[in-house]
């Protein structure tokens, strides 16, 4: 009979599988990580422990990531680019750790660093064109899907905050999401989008003007995002509630391509199956402890913390 782990070996091996995840490295800090302690000074494109950085650094994002990527499967030409050109299908992981590495870099990077990997990320998408089965003809440097993508993105963690992320107001006043949406725009400009919205309504008119363009996400998407492969049992229940929630908080401007409810139903089931993910997220915050690597990382950098354990 094998001996009952204890709790302190369990959190420990939760946390680097998870941070396996998301990263590629069970420590959580592969190199690009490391990169955001050591490389450039000063505070980066978002003020530390400001609203970007909360947003960000809360676990709703894991939510907003499951809406995120709906919305972004609702454009064909989007959806095209990924699909031809990602292994999200054979390696979805991997798929997972670098949209990670965008996100976190660019978030909590030095203004150096984030430089460096909008460049990387730049031309990246270069590489990223082609035609569809119809003969529509798609470009990831497109500065029309890169704003759809920064849309689909921005409206997706920000619904997830408010829906199971923590309350920010008593910190940032009642109009923090106006100035989530104004700051965060600053990342998709870098990459070249264009005519971006600075605020709740200039980001649901966009949505709305949008809305001609978009298609039912393809089935296969649906289905990956339902079940991706190769996560164990407690992995499976844990995803599950996660994307439950994230059918959730879609926009209404999405959610019937994607077949799923969206944040227009306010049912008391959906209220208790958000209030469950919420209870989800915050227990696992406890394991995982209040900062990621990545964070971790941004405050050594900016003085507001001594360097991290992995840092060596």
């Amino acid at each position: 009979m094998s001996p009952i782990p204890r709790p302190a070996d369990l959190a420990h091996r939760v946390r680097n599988a998870f941070r396996a995840r998301v990263s590629g490295d069970p420590t959580g800090a592969p190199d690009w990580v490391r990169d955001i302690a050591l490389v450039g000074e000063g505070p980066g494109w978002f003020e530390p422990d400001g609203v970007v950085w909360r947003v960000h650094g809360d676990l709703s994002t894991l939510v907003g990531g499951v809406a995120a990527l709906l919305g972004q499967g609702a454009h064909p030409l989007a959806m095209a680019g990924v699909a031809r050109h990602s292994s999200y299908r054979s390696d979805p992981w991997a798929r997972l750790a670098g949209t990670a590495r965008w996100l976190t870099v660019s978030t909590f990077g030095s203004a150096e660093l984030a430089e460096r990997e909008t460049a990387r990320v730049r031309g990246m998408h270069t590489r990223v064109r082609g035609t569809t089965d119809d003969g529509r003809a798609y470009a990831a440097s497109d500065p029309a899907l890169l704003r759809w993508v920064h849309l689909a993105f921005t409206d997706a963690f920000l619904a997830a905050q408010e829906a199971v992320g923590h309350d920010l107001t008593p910190r940032f006043g009642r109009d923090w999401a106006d100035t989530y949406i104004a700051d965060w725009s600053r990342s998709a400009r870098a990459l070249g989008a264009e005519d971006l919205p600075i605020s709740r309504r200039e980001l649901t008119e966009a949505l709305r003007a949008v809305e001609p363009d978009l298609e039912p996400v393809p089935t296969e998407l649906l289905t990956f995002l339902a079940a991706p492969d190769g996560m164990n049992r407690a992995e499976k229940i844990f995803y599950n509630g996660l994307a439950r929630a994230g059918a959730l908080v879609l926009s209404p401007s999405v959610a019937p391509l994607a077949g799923v409810p969206g944040r227009d139903d306010r049912s008391p089931a959906a209220r208790f199956r958000l209030q469950r993910t919420r209870l989800q997220l915050r227990t696992f915050q406890l394991t995982l402890g209040p900062f990621s690597p990545s964070e971790d990382a941004a405050r050594y950098r900016t003085g507001l913390a001594g360097p991290p354990d992995w840092l060596g």
